[in-house]
C-alpha cells in the first residue's frame, strides 16, 4: 500500500469507510441466498455435482466488498470431525467439493491434511479445490508441509487464489504463486470487479500478465455481488463488458479472465459476452 493514499487499490480494498453506511435499493445482506442452499452445517450446495464446505468462518483479512460479510458463522462452525462430511460421504452426486470459508488456510497444516485425506478417501468425490487469499495477506503460509500435501495428493486438486490488482503480487507473494504451481495443482486466480480498484484495462491486463509470469492463469472477474454496505465498488455490466473486451483486444485468451455473474437458483454462473 502506498502510504498516506486513501485512494490506494490495496488499501480500498480493506479500509471501512462512511459509504458503507449507504443504504441502497437491491442490496441485501445475503445477496446469493447461501441460506437457501445450506445442505447441512457447514455445507452450502449450488450447482449440481459440487458442494461448499466451510472450512472456518476465519479469515487474515475483512475485504470489505465480501459477499460472506454477514454469514452466521456460528451455524455453520465445523468440529475436527467435520460432521458435514457425512453429508458429502452420502451423496453420490457430489463428485467435487470445494474448501471455503472463510479461507481454508486459516487451518494449520495438520488438521487441514486430515479434511482433504477424509476426503479423498469419499469415493465419488473425484476432484478437490482450495479458494483461498491468505497468500495474498501472509505469503508465509505457503509451508513446506502445505506444499507436501498439495503434491503428496490423490486426485486433483485446484487451487484458486484470490488476486485483484497486480500491486498485490510482491515478491513474497509471486514466490508463493510459484511454489504452489510446482506441486502439479491447477492453479487458477479469480478477482472481484471493484470501481476505484481494477476497474481499468491497463490495471486488468498487468494483473493477468504478472499472475502468469509466476504460474497462475486468471479464471473469473467477477461482478460485484450485491451484499449491502458495498453499492461504492459497484462498476455497471456495460462497463464491465467494454473493459473485458479490451483486455481480450490486448491478450491471447488464455490470459483474459471469463466475465461473470452470480445469480441466485441458476444452475451455473452466468458468464457475459465482452463489447
Amino acid at each position: 500500500m502506498r502510504r498516506g493514499d486513501l485512494a490506494d487499490p490495496l488499501l480500498r480494498q480493506v479500509l471501512p469507510i462512511d459509504d458503507e453506511r449507504r443504504a441502497t435499493a437491491g442490496y441485501s445482506a445475503d445477496p446469493l441466498q447461501e441460506a437457501n442452499a445450506s445442505r447441512a452445517p457447514g455445507l452450502i450446495q449450488k450447482y449440481h455435482g459440487r458442494a461448499l464446505l466451510i472450512v472456518t468462518g476465519a479469515c487474515a483479512v475483512h475485504c470489505r466488498y465480501c459477499f460472506r460479510r454477514n454469514f452466521p458463522n456460528d451455524a455453520h462452525r465445523q468440529d475436527i470431525s467435520f460432521p458435514a462430511l457425512d453429508a458429502v460421504a452420502n451423496d453420490p452426486s457430489l463428485n467435487e467439493v470445494i474448501l471455503s470459508g472463510g479461507d481454508p488456510l486459516m487451518l494449520k497444516d495438520t488438521p487441514l491434511r486430515t479434511l482433504v485425506g477424509r476426503l479423498e478417501r469419499i469415493p465419488h468425490v473425484r476432484r478437490l479445490r482450495i479458494h483461498t487469499r491468505l497468500p495474498v495477506v501472509i505469503p508465509h503460509r505457503v509451508t513446506a508441509d502445505l506444499l507436501a500435501m498439495l503434491a503428496e495428493r490423490t486426485k486433483p486438486m485446484t487451487v484458486v487464489v484470490h488476486v485483484n490488482h497486480a500491486n498485490e503480487i510482491d515478491g513474497d507473494l509471486g514466490r508463493a504463486i510459484e511454489r504452489i504451481a510446482s506441486t502439479g495443482v491447477t492453479l487458477l486466480n479469480q478477482s472481484v470487479l471493484l470501481a476505484g480498484v481494477n476497474d481499468d484495462a491497463d490495471e486488468l491486463t498487468s494483473l493477468s500478465e504478472r499472475l502468469h509470469t509466476f504460474g497462475a492463469l486468471p479464471y473469473y472477474l467477477h461482478l460485484l455481488d450485491r451484499v449491502t454496505g458495498t453499492a461504492h465498488f459497484d462498476v455497471p455490466e456495460a462497463r464491465a463488458r467494454a473493459l473485458v473486451g479490451e483486455v481480450t483486444r490486448r491478450l491471447p485468451g488464455y490470459l483474459v479472465p471469463r466475465l461473470a455473474r452470480e445469480v441466485p437458483g441458476h444452475e451455473a454462473k452466468e458468464v457475459l459476452p465482452s463489447i
